[in-house]
This record gives structure tokens, sequence and C-alpha cells, in this order.
């Protein structure tokens, strides 16, 4: 392509990553080529229908995969492909506490230290609080999740990625009536950074959103 323009998201580039490092693990450990051929074809299929329908030159651009075997060529074509990752959005401090209205004093994360690339939801835990605040785009718009936090000391599988990782449970107060609450949430990563590594859909994580809301 001869310019980088966006078109995966986060999670989508993590699932190619995977699929990349499982292809060099398996050129390590097989010695069958009809099984590595095989591998690649397969690798290669899944990593093109996580988008749909796609720009044609997306197809050359995902089949580089199939010729990977070592670690150096995978690391290569991974930073190459990272350049059409679309980031998350470049939030103000002051955007953020308008997706908080009424959290007064919230400590807000500072984006210049996040890879933006690297994010499909925002995240971070409070220690003061002791709470935690997510932002995850739906339908084009950003909402903000905000709940109690209560770590577990254990790794266990988290709600929103999957990975076997250190988790803490996340409830939200939902609203169930006219003047009624219940209280809803699951066990999900205490690194919200780790989290976003682990992602390779937005399933899980878009199911956790919609039970928060009724």
């Amino acid at each position: 392509m001869n310019e980088a323009k966006p078109f995966m998201r986060p999670d989508q580039y993590n699932f190619i990553r995977a699929q990349v490092r499982n292809l060099v693990g398996a050129h390590a450990s097989v010695k069958d080529q009809d099984v590595i051929k095989a591998l690649k074809y397969g690798a290669f299929e899944k990593s093109l229908g996580i988008f749909g329908s796609m720009d044609e030159k997306v197809d050359p651009l995902l089949k580089r995969m199939m010729e990977i075997e070592e670690s150096k060529e995978a690391e290569k074509f991974l930073d190459e492909l990272h350049v059409y990752v679309i980031p998350f959005r470049n939030l103000s401090e002051k955007a953020v506490q308008k997706l908080f209205p009424k959290v007064k004093k919230l400590k807000v994360p500072s984006l210049k230290e996040i890879d933006l690339k690297e994010l499909t939801y925002l995240g971070w835990y409070d220690i003061r609080s002791n709470r935690k605040y997510l932002i995850v785009e739906v339908n084009g718009k950003l909402k903000g999740i905000q709940g109690t936090f209560q770590g577990s000391n254990r790794k266990s599988i988290c709600t929103l990625c999957g990975g076997h990782e250190e988790v803490g449970l996340f409830m939200c107060k939902v609203k169930s009536g006219k003047e009624t609450y219940l209280s809803r949430g699951n066990y999900i990563c205490k690194d919200s950074q780790t989290c976003n590594s682990n992602l390779i859909t937005r399933r899980k994580l878009d199911d956790f959103v919609d039970m928060l809301e009724i």
C-alpha cells in the first residue's frame, strides 16, 4: 500500500499478531511441510475473515504473513502492519470529565504515556476511591462506565479479554426502574493495558457493556 490508511481495530491487530506468533511456533516445532502449509492458509483465512468486506489491497497485505517463518520476520511484519491500526480517540482531560459528570475530583490518567493504537477501551483504577473507570466506544459515541473494584489478588479468566490475568470484581449500579437500582458486574483485569493487549475480539467487551444497560 502506498498510503498508510488505517483500516483495523486494535483487537483485530491483536488477533493477527496471535496468528503470526502461532505460525512462528509451528515452524520451530513441526517438520511436516504440508501441515505448515495448512496452518499458514488457515491463519490467513482467519485473519482475512475478521474484516468482512474490505478493500482489495488488504488481501495481499495479509497474505504476506504466509511467508513468515522466523521471529524477526514476524516482528517486522507486525511493525509494518501496526501503521494500519485505528487509534483510540485522543481525549483531553476535560473530555474525559464530561463522560463522568457526577464524579467530583476525577483522577484522569495521562494519555501521553499510552499508545492509543493499543487501546480498544480506556480503563483505569483510582485507588483513593476504590473505583475503576472504563471508556468504551458504543455505536460511534464514547460511553463512560464507572463502578467499584475489589481486587482478588489472584489470577482468573477476565470477562472482557478472556485472558488468565490478575482480576478483580467490577460492580456497577444499573437503573432498573424509575427510582430503583441493581448491581451488575463481573471479574475483569486489574491492569486495563494488559487487558487491551489480550483482546482479540470486541465481542465479550460489547456483551459486558450491554449487560450494564437496561
